[in-house]
C-alpha cells in the first residue's frame, strides 16, 4: 500500500470551473492537448505529469513551493546502484536476492555516511545539469545532511525526482516554473499566487503527495485504529519530516504494529520483494500456531 492522498484546501477551490485533481487520480494528457495547466509540486509525480501534458501539446507550469532533490536516473543506477542492480552484475555472478539483502544489510543509523560521498560524486559529474536548473530559477537540495535520494526515501517518502527527461524540459523552460511560491487562491479560470502572479488555468494537478499509511486504516477500519497504529513509515531521523525519536527501522512497516492482526506493507520494488518473505514468515507462523512472542512493539509517538 502507498500513503494516502494530500489534498489541499486552497481558496476559491469550490468556483474554480476547469478540471483540478490529485496526482493520483490524474487520467493522463489526451484531454488537455491546447490547454493551460498549472501542476502544484515539483517531485516526481508532478515532474512525470508536465512532461507528459507538454508531450501532448499542453501549456504547463510547475509550482515549486519548497526545494527538491533531483538525481539523474543514469547517474543513480552507474554510481550508486550498478554494482548490485545492472547487467554487469549479474555478469559478475550477482543475483536480485543477493542484491536485496546486500542493500538490507546496511544498518539505517549509519547508511548516510556511506550516501554522501556517492551523492558529491554525482553533483560532481552533473554540475552543469545542476547549474542550469538552478539558472532555470529551480530550487535544488541534496537532503538534510547532504544524504541524497535513499535517505530522503526513507525518512520521509518525498522530496525527490529521479530524472528521466522531464528535468531537461524545465531547464530549457519548455516547462513553466514558478518556484519559491505557494497558493494564494484559485479563481474561476486561474490561480493566483502568492507573489502576485496569475496563472491561466483549465487544468490543476495538485502533486502534493502523500500522507501516512494510517490514513487508510481510519478510512477503512476507524479513526481509533488509525491513532492507535500512529504515524506509519520514516526511521525517527529528526530530519525534515521525520520527527523523532529514533526508530531504528521503519516505522510500522512488515511487522507487528499496536493493533492486533494489523499490518503494513509497502515501498519500492527492493523492499517489496525483500520485507515481503519476513512479513509472509511471521503471518505463516501465526496461521500454524507457532508462539510468536514480539518485543518491544514500536510506542506511539505521532499520530500521522
Amino acid at each position: 500500500m502507498s500513503g494516502k492522498p494530500s489534498l489541499p484546501a486552497f481558496e476559491g477551490a469550490e468556483v474554480f470551473t476547469g478540471d483540478q485533481h490529485h496526482s493520483s487520480q490524474h487520467p493522463g494528457p489526451d484531454a488537455y492537448r491546447g490547454k493551460h495547466a498549472v501542476v502544484i509540486g515539483s517531485n516526481n509525480s508532478a515532474h512525470d505529469i508536465c512532461a507528459a501534458l507538454w508531450e501532448n501539446g499542453a501549456d504547463v507550469t510547475m509550482v515549486q513551493r519548497s526545494s527538491t532533490h533531483i538525481v539523474k536516473s543514469d547517474s543513480l543506477m552507474t554510481i550508486a546502484l550498478g554494482d548490485l542492480y545492472s547487467e554487469e552484475a549479474v555478469e559478475a555472478g550477482m543475483t536480485t536476492q543477493k542484491a536485496d539483502l546486500t542493500f538490507a544489510s546496511l544498518p539505517y543509523r549509519i547508511m548516510h555516511q556511506f550516501q554522501i560521498p556517492v551523492y558529491d560524486e554525482i553533483r560532481k559529474r552533473d554540475a552543469e545539469f545542476y547549474d542550469r536548473l538552478e539558472r532555470a530559477g529551480f530550487l535544488l537540495d541534496y537532503g538534510d545532511d547532504e544524504s541524497g535520494l535513499f535517505l530522503k526515501y526513507l525518512r520521509r517518502g518525498s522530496g525527490y525526482y529521479i530524472d528521466v527527461g522531464a528535468s531537461e524540459l524545465v531547464a530549457s523552460g519548455d516547462i513553466k516554473l514558478q518556484s519559491g511560491v505557494d497558493v494564494e487562491r484559485l479563481t474561476e479560470n486561474g490561480v493566483v499566487l502568492s507573489n502576485g502572479v496569475e496563472l491561466p488555468a483549465d487544468l490543476v494537478v495538485y502533486a502534493t503527495g502523500f500522507g501516512s499509511m494510517n490514513g487508510w486504516a481510519a478510512d477503512l477500519i476507524s479513526q481509533e485504529v488509525a491513532d492507535k497504529v500512529g504515524k506509519v513509515w520514516g526511521l525517527g531521523s529528526a530530519t525534515t519530516k521525520d520527527p523523532g525519536p529514533w526508530e531504528g527501522e521503519q516505522r510500522n512497516m512488515w511487522k507487528p504494529t499496536q493493533q492486533e492482526a494489523l499490518w503494513f506493507h509497502g515501498g519500492n520494488l527492493h523492499q517489496s520483494r525483500h520485507y515481503s518473505l519476513y512479513l509472509a514468515l511471521q503471518l505463516k507462523a501465526r496461521y500454524e500456531g507457532i508462539d510468536t512472542p514480539v518485543h518491544g512493539v514500536q510506542k506511539v509517538h505521532h499520530l500521522s
